[in-house]
């Protein structure tokens, strides 16, 4: 299979480590707008300044879109339009109009699309899922604290969103895949700055409280903060269930605790979840079966649609309904 990655930022240099250690995978092009970029990750690979000569130019079989949200839509519809299967670094895009466009995309076309939600390939997902079978869910609490790589649209709300779209739907997406559907949420930001200082101010909030409403009666909460390089980051999520106390450490552990109708529970994982992840969308380009990739458009867009209720309450100070995309 022949794969090629458009944008070569950070994340991009982490699925082209992965694509090289796959049997039966050609990393056969690179495109950055930054030529020196692109070159640096390229290695042999073919390098392109412009993603449509890649695509007519190298006919891969997997692209890897890993732009700023901003800038998704073209390059994964154009792609998904050509037959070629995408994978589309999360969130899916920066608003809900595009967001639309590429689930429409990808549900017309014979190529399969995943979305990078990588805390949906967690190997123990499937035992929180099922210590917790049968169950009302009561409460789920998420933390995401720490750090976050450079990325020149980061602090820039209108190109990538911010804490919320960056970091807090990452916690969303997961609570989501655990608990269902959103249908309401608050919101609420620090007035202190964390990590942003002189020379890397923006119009971001570097710490935020969001208050979930399930469809299904449970509450959940995310509390995301950006914190300087050097401090420790925290990444987890408490469930509650009316039989159960359950405990998942996420990144870099990735490990499941706790107690279900009286069973201690304890799983480990045993394979990073980005690289489950792009193991599991290639198998499913394989097999054109667009239902086994982890994240599908149409999942991502579901947590988009809370992230936006989410920046509506973080202005408005209200509670927002979730409104969800009509296609």
């Amino acid at each position: 299979m022949r794969a090629a990655i458009i944008g070569a930022g950070w994340i991009a240099a982490e699925h082209a480590a992965i694509l090289r250690r796959l049997d039966g995978v050609e990393l056969a092009a690179v495109c950055d707008i930054d030529e020196r970029r692109a070159r640096d990750l390229a290695g042999p690979a073919h390098i392109y300044l412009d993603w449509r000569e890649l695509l007519e130019r190298e006919t891969p079989d997997a692209v890897f879109v890993c732009t700023p949200p901003k800038v998704h839509r073209d390059a994964a519809v154009e792609a998904l339009e050509r037959g070629i299967h995408v994978y589309l670094e999360k969130p899916v895009a920066r608003d809900l109009d595009d967001a639309r466009a590429i689930v429409q995309a990808a549900e017309s076309s014979a190529a399969v699309c995943a979305v990078g939600y990588q805390w949906r390939a967690i190997e123990v997902l499937d035992a929180l899922r099922d210590a917790l079978d049968g169950q009302a869910l009561g409460l789920l609490i998420g933390i995401g604290t720490g750090p976050t790589k450079s990325r020149p649209w980061f602090l820039n709300r209108a190109e990538g969103g911010g804490n919320l779209l960056e970091r807090a739907s990452h916690s969303i997406d997961l609570e989501r895949a655990v608990a269902g559907e959103v249908v309401a949420v608050q919101a609420v930001a620090a007035s202190n700055p964390l990590a942003q200082s002189e020379g890397t101010l923006g119009d971001i909030d570097d710490a935020a409280s969001i208050v979930l409403r399930f469809e299904n009666g449970a509450v959940g909460s995310t509390s995301i903060a950006w914190t300087r390089d050097g401090l420790p980051g925290r990444y987890s999520l408490e469930v509650l269930g009316s039989e159960s106390s359950l405990h998942l450490e996420l990144d870099p552990a990735f490990a499941l605790t706790g107690v279900s109708r009286g069973r201690e529970i304890e799983v480990k994982t045993m394979q990073h979840p980005v690289e489950r992840g792009v193991e599991r969308f290639l198998a499913a380009a394989r097999e054109g079966d667009a239902r086994r990739v982890f994240c599908t458009p149409r999942d991502a867009a579901g947590t988009l649609a809370a992230v936006v209720a989410c920046e509506t309450a973080l202005e408005s100070g209200q509670t927002v309904a979730v409104q969800p995309l009509s296609f």
